[in-house]
């Protein structure tokens, strides 16, 4: 059926409105010492993909609507697309130089490829299947892309482009691990895949939580336990990052529990194979998002979720709440002590001082 895109140009310009100032205990030292707040934009809307593209902050997000915020000019652009009578939910987005790409996260898997203005949207994929349910989406470069999604079969949903994002072609079952009965994982704030270099992990959650691993952009594929909290299905890995291409941690715990704060959070420094767990019974319970600060040589980090905002400065070992937020599901940074976080009716700038 023909299909219809109402665009959809917003441009008001927002005055950014300081909302918080915390204070931070650093007792090594480190760079942050508190942290201020700002509001972008609010709205009624639920975010779980946000991406840095120069000065815009694109975002993927629910009743088909995507768009950015320019940070220059503090104005917002946001556009919607309607298919037939669906209800699209965007939870994936990823850039390349040319274009934003944004993928639905169930049936039909619909991706779209975004002009740099948000005006132009062209559907390059699209999957039909009852158990079709997309989790995330990165690029390595401008011509190479992935997408990794629940299993269809007896394997994870993955879908590789080659050509820039024009097209894509699953990836056949028989060149990837098997997963366990009940595995699968979460689109909770795009962080499932992780790519550095020619490096790229997957992290999957359920009744089993493991990380799958490419050397080679998606040809070659091994998988790795971890000691996670699984075994029920919404237990697991919900985020995951790497700040080069042998540190690495995971989060997430028991969605049902989640003041649960054993048992979900695990770091690696051999690029994944081996994950240890830390700060058993401190800090957070369940987190969406996690990523690495900019610069910190590893040691610095950041997780949003139920929580609140958490900050490391020592690697994961000791945990300071920057904020009581828990209605951001999503984290990205801008520089090493800028980040943007948007979740539940909001899109915020957190400044670390």
């Amino acid at each position: 059926m023909k299909n219809i895109f109402l665009v959809l140009l917003v441009l008001n310009v927002f005055t950014s409105c300081k909302t918080s100032v915390y204070s931070v205990e650093n007792k090594n030292n480190s760079e942050f010492k508190s942290v201020e707040i700002d509001t972008l934009f609010q709205d009624k809307i639920s975010i779980r993909a946000i991406l840095i593209d120069a000065n815009k902050v694109w975002f993927a997000a629910d009743k088909g609507r995507f768009g950015f915020f320019n940070l220059d000019n503090n104005q917002k652009f946001e556009s919607k697309i309607i298919k037939d009578s669906l209800k699209l939910e965007f939870r994936s987005n990823a850039k390349t130089k040319k274009h934003i790409f944004i993928l639905n996260v169930g049936n039909p898997a619909l991706l779209y490829q975004i002009s740099k203005d948000g005006k132009e949207t062209k559907l390059v994929y699209q999957e039909n299947h009852e158990k079709v349910f997309y989790d995330s989406m990165q690029f390595w470069n401008d011509r190479e892309g992935i997408a990794m999604g629940d299993p269809i079969a007896d394997c994870l949903n993955i879908i590789i482009t080659r050509d820039g994002g024009n097209s894509w072609n699953k990836v056949s079952s028989d060149k990837l691990p098997k997963v366990m009965d009940g595995e699968a994982a979460f689109a909770a704030s795009n962080t499932n895949i992780i790519i550095k270099g020619n490096n790229t992990w997957i992290v999957s959650g359920g009744k089993k939580s493991r990380v799958f691993y490419s050397p080679d952009k998606g040809n070659t594929w091994t998988v790795y336990d971890t000691p996670i909290v699984q075994g029920k299905s919404m237990t697991g890995i919900f985020t995951a990052d790497f700040y080069d291409a042998q540190t690495g941690f995971v989060a997430g715990g028991d969605y049902e529990l989640r003041n649960q704060n054993f048992s979900n959070k695990a770091i690696t420094t051999d690029g994944g194979k081996t994950w240890k767990l830390i700060a058993e019974n401190k800090a957070f319970g369940y987190a969406s998002c996690m990523q690495y600060v900019p610069k910190s040589n590893g040691k610095g980090m950041v997780t949003v979720g139920f929580s609140g905002v958490y900050y490391s400065w020592d690697g994961g070992n000791s945990w300071k709440q920057l904020s009581t937020d828990s209605t951001l599901n999503t984290i990205r940074f801008i520089d090493n002590h800028t980040a943007i976080a948007a979740g539940q009716n909001k899109m915020i700038r957190i400044s670390f001082k």
